[in-house]
Protein backbone atom coordinates (compact mmCIF):
# COMPACT_ATOMS: atom_id res chain seq x y z
CA UNK A 1 0.00 0.00 0.00
CA UNK A 2 1.36 3.83 -0.59
CA UNK A 3 1.46 5.63 2.22
CA UNK A 4 2.74 8.99 2.77
CA UNK A 5 4.56 10.09 6.39
CA UNK A 6 5.78 13.45 7.48
CA UNK A 7 8.95 13.81 9.27
CA UNK A 8 9.69 16.54 11.87
CA UNK A 9 12.94 17.39 14.69
CA UNK A 10 13.15 20.47 16.31
CA UNK A 11 15.44 19.15 19.46
CA UNK A 12 19.29 18.31 19.68
CA UNK A 13 20.90 17.00 15.85
CA UNK A 14 17.92 17.70 13.67
CA UNK A 15 19.61 16.55 10.43
CA UNK A 16 20.73 13.39 12.72
CA UNK A 17 17.45 12.48 13.71
CA UNK A 18 15.65 13.03 10.30
CA UNK A 19 18.66 10.49 8.68
CA UNK A 20 18.10 8.01 11.16
CA UNK A 21 14.42 7.78 11.27
CA UNK A 22 14.30 7.39 7.34
CA UNK A 23 17.13 4.77 7.98
CA UNK A 24 15.14 3.10 10.40
CA UNK A 25 11.84 2.91 8.67
CA UNK A 26 14.00 1.86 5.69
CA UNK A 27 15.14 -1.30 7.64
CA UNK A 28 11.40 -2.41 8.89
CA UNK A 29 8.91 -3.43 6.62
CA UNK A 30 8.84 -0.66 4.83
CA UNK A 31 9.72 0.45 1.11
CA UNK A 32 11.12 4.03 1.12
CA UNK A 33 9.95 4.96 -2.59
CA UNK A 34 10.55 8.92 -2.75
CA UNK A 35 11.94 11.48 0.21
CA UNK A 36 11.05 15.32 -0.32
CA UNK A 37 13.97 17.81 0.55
CA UNK A 38 14.45 19.10 3.90
CA UNK A 39 12.30 22.19 4.98
CA UNK A 40 13.35 24.84 7.83
CA UNK A 41 9.44 25.60 9.35
CA UNK A 42 8.25 27.84 11.72
CA UNK A 43 6.33 25.72 15.08
CA UNK A 44 2.68 25.05 14.68
CA UNK A 45 0.86 25.47 18.00
CA UNK A 46 3.41 25.97 20.58
CA UNK A 47 5.07 29.13 19.12
CA UNK A 48 7.82 29.69 21.76
CA UNK A 49 10.21 26.78 20.79
CA UNK A 50 13.16 25.60 17.76
CA UNK A 51 12.42 25.83 14.89
CA UNK A 52 11.45 22.99 13.09
CA UNK A 53 13.60 20.66 9.96
CA UNK A 54 10.79 18.29 8.47
CA UNK A 55 10.41 16.38 5.19
CA UNK A 56 7.69 14.24 3.92
CA UNK A 57 8.51 10.48 2.56
CA UNK A 58 6.43 8.00 0.18
CA UNK A 59 6.30 4.24 0.97
CA UNK A 60 5.11 1.06 -0.12
CA UNK A 61 3.77 -0.93 2.99
CA UNK A 62 2.25 -4.68 3.80
CA UNK A 63 1.48 -3.48 7.22
CA UNK A 64 -2.18 -2.10 8.11
CA UNK A 65 -2.14 1.45 9.04
CA UNK A 66 -2.91 0.91 13.12
CA UNK A 67 0.32 -1.36 12.51
CA UNK A 68 2.18 1.36 10.77
CA UNK A 69 1.29 3.89 13.17
CA UNK A 70 2.82 1.61 16.00
CA UNK A 71 6.43 0.73 13.92
CA UNK A 72 6.35 4.62 13.91
CA UNK A 73 6.00 5.44 17.27
CA UNK A 74 8.70 2.42 17.71
CA UNK A 75 11.13 4.53 16.09
CA UNK A 76 10.33 7.73 17.57
CA UNK A 77 10.92 6.35 21.31
CA UNK A 78 14.10 4.52 19.88
CA UNK A 79 15.08 8.26 18.76
CA UNK A 80 14.53 9.65 21.92
CA UNK A 81 10.77 11.16 21.79
CA UNK A 82 9.46 12.12 24.34
CA UNK A 83 5.25 13.00 24.77
CA UNK A 84 5.60 16.01 27.64
CA UNK A 85 3.27 18.64 25.70
CA UNK A 86 1.24 18.69 23.24
CA UNK A 87 2.60 20.33 19.49
CA UNK A 88 5.71 20.82 22.28
CA UNK A 89 9.39 20.14 21.02
CA UNK A 90 10.42 16.84 20.45
CA UNK A 91 13.54 15.15 18.47
CA UNK A 92 11.11 12.97 16.02
CA UNK A 93 7.86 13.10 15.37
CA UNK A 94 6.69 10.68 12.56
CA UNK A 95 3.13 11.16 11.44
CA UNK A 96 1.08 9.40 9.23
CA UNK A 97 -0.47 11.62 6.80
CA UNK A 98 -2.28 9.68 4.10
CA UNK A 99 -2.46 5.57 3.47
CA UNK A 100 -3.99 5.10 0.36
CA UNK A 101 -7.50 6.41 0.13
CA UNK A 102 -7.82 4.88 3.06
CA UNK A 103 -10.54 7.00 6.04
CA UNK A 104 -9.90 5.74 9.52
CA UNK A 105 -11.30 7.64 12.23
CA UNK A 106 -10.27 6.28 16.15
CA UNK A 107 -8.91 7.29 19.15
CA UNK A 108 -5.38 6.13 17.85
CA UNK A 109 -5.29 6.98 14.67
CA UNK A 110 -6.71 9.52 12.13
CA UNK A 111 -6.56 9.16 8.28
CA UNK A 112 -6.14 11.31 6.78
CA UNK A 113 -4.36 13.11 9.04
CA UNK A 114 -6.07 15.91 10.66
CA UNK A 115 -4.53 18.67 9.88
CA UNK A 116 -2.79 17.85 6.22
CA UNK A 117 -4.23 20.35 4.43
CA UNK A 118 -3.66 23.36 6.89
CA UNK A 119 -0.11 22.89 7.03
CA UNK A 120 2.63 24.18 4.83
CA UNK A 121 5.19 22.06 6.30
CA UNK A 122 3.91 19.31 5.72
CA UNK A 123 1.65 20.12 1.73
CA UNK A 124 5.26 21.58 0.43
CA UNK A 125 7.05 18.41 0.73
CA UNK A 126 4.25 16.60 -0.11
CA UNK A 127 4.07 18.63 -3.57
CA UNK A 128 7.30 18.11 -3.96
CA UNK A 129 7.02 14.59 -3.77
CA UNK A 130 3.68 13.91 -5.48
CA UNK A 131 2.66 16.56 -7.35
CA UNK A 132 -0.05 15.08 -8.64
CA UNK A 133 -1.61 13.92 -6.03
CA UNK A 134 -5.33 14.34 -5.20
CA UNK A 135 -6.04 14.93 -1.57
CA UNK A 136 -8.87 12.92 0.08
CA UNK A 137 -11.00 16.33 -0.24
CA UNK A 138 -11.13 16.18 -3.47
CA UNK A 139 -8.74 18.72 -4.12
CA UNK A 140 -5.45 18.75 -6.01
CA UNK A 141 -2.17 19.23 -4.10
CA UNK A 142 -0.97 22.26 -6.40
CA UNK A 143 -4.72 23.72 -5.02
CA UNK A 144 -3.62 23.83 -1.19
CA UNK A 145 -0.93 25.92 0.41
CA UNK A 146 -1.78 25.98 4.11
CA UNK A 147 -0.13 28.15 6.95
CA UNK A 148 3.25 28.77 7.50
CA UNK A 149 6.51 29.46 6.48
CA UNK A 150 8.84 26.75 4.90
CA UNK A 151 11.82 27.42 3.62
CA UNK A 152 14.42 24.35 1.93
CA UNK A 153 17.46 23.55 3.42
CA UNK A 154 18.83 21.23 0.76
CA UNK A 155 18.67 21.07 -3.20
Amino acid sequence: MRAFLGLGSNLGDRAYYLKEAVLALASSTLEIVATSRIYETEPWGVMNQPLYWNQVIEIDTILEPLDLLHVCQEIELRLGRERKEHWGPRTIDIDLLLYNNRVVKSEELMLPHPYLEDRAFVLVPLREIAPKLVLPSGRSIIEVSGEGKVHPLTQ
